[in-house]
């Protein structure tokens, strides 16, 4: 009799286990379902994360009441497909919706693309004009109102620049081939990209991105500002008003790195600002005035 009381208790315990696991799981969809519709976010992939696997959002697609549906690249505007070749030199397209209101009206095209490893989401116009990129969120961050957490993919929004490096700590492939192939640039600034890859910062009559492998091989070389004079460090306080809002609306949850102003006979030409958006490197180049004038991914 004892034996078997105790395996009915096993059992009852067993089942009580099971019924409040499966009351968390629902409860954990339920709360990420609302999060998803409160943020207007759209799961684009999967990303490993802590031995774990989760779904990866862009958020800030669409309005509670919008509808979605997947597009294909060739149903959309030849003006993304301009931009995407343009600005993400090398991409690869991943999916596509198209976004309608409430009426049913065409608003806007959310892409995703494969940039340097990394996924990369874009919001345009109906027309096809560029509106900003997406900000990304894992499904666990998502649910619990989070935009990152340490040792997650987007760890370093905590706007500690950890990816920033010192020009003497470069391996010597890298500083041996930069001083051998570019010996008139001077250089000012260094990151490691996510795909361990060194961006180098540069000036030579204009400012350059120069992004070379842990080995010594050259990836790709960008003249980012054509401006010559006076290259001086700007801190992020420092930047126009102007373009600080512009970067806070076009790169949501966007961490600085880096700025620089461009000066002649004392006169700001303009600024160059080097961001991070999610896992891929921007540079953003503004006039004197703070006024945009041109953004490229660099790595």
């Amino acid at each position: 009799m004892l034996l078997g009381g105790i395996g009915v208790f096993s059992s009852c315990s067993k089942d009580a286990t099971s019924n409040k696991t499966d009351s968390t799981t629902t409860a954990a969809s339920s709360a990420l379902a609302t999060a998803v519709a409160n943020t207007g976010s759209i799961a684009i992939s999967t990303v490993s994360t802590s031995g774990t696997t989760d779904s990866l959002y862009l958020v800030g697609c669409m309005g509670k009441r919008d509808k979605k549906d997947t597009v294909a690249f060739s149903a959309l505007p030849a003006a993304i497909g301009t931009y995407l070749t343009t600005n993400y030199s090398g991409y690869t397209f991943k999916k596509a919706f198209a976004v309608k209101d409430s009426t049913g009206t065409l608003t806007s095209y959310i892409v995703a693309i494969q940039f340097n490893g990394s996924p990369v989401g874009l919001k345009f116009t109906a027309d096809g004009t560029f509106v900003k990129v997406l900000e990304q969120r894992i499904g666990d961050d998502l649910r619990h109102g989070r935009r990152f957490h340490e040792g997650g993919p987007f760890g370093d929004r905590n706007g500690h620049p950890r990816d920033t490096i010192a020009l003497s700590a470069l391996p010597t492939a890298v500083s041996s081939y930069f001083a051998t192939n570019y010996a008139a640039d001077t250089l000012l600034h260094a990151f490691i990209a996510h795909d361990s890859t060194y961006v180098l910062i540069s000036k030579n009559n204009g400012l350059y991105s120069t992004a070379i492998t842990k080995a010594g091989s050259l990836v790709k070389r960008v003249q980012i500002d054509n401006h010559r004079g006076k290259v001086a460090s700007v801190t992020e306080a420092g930047l126009p008003a102007t373009a600080t809002t512009y970067l806070t609306t076009t790169y949501a949850g966007y961490v600085f790195n880096k700025a620089f102003s461009v000066s002649k006979a004392g006169v700001v030409q303009s600024y160059v600002v080097f961001i991070t958006v999610n896992t891929t490197k921007y540079v953003v180049v503004f006039d004197s005035s703070g006024t945009f004038v041109a953004a490229k991914a660099i790595r």
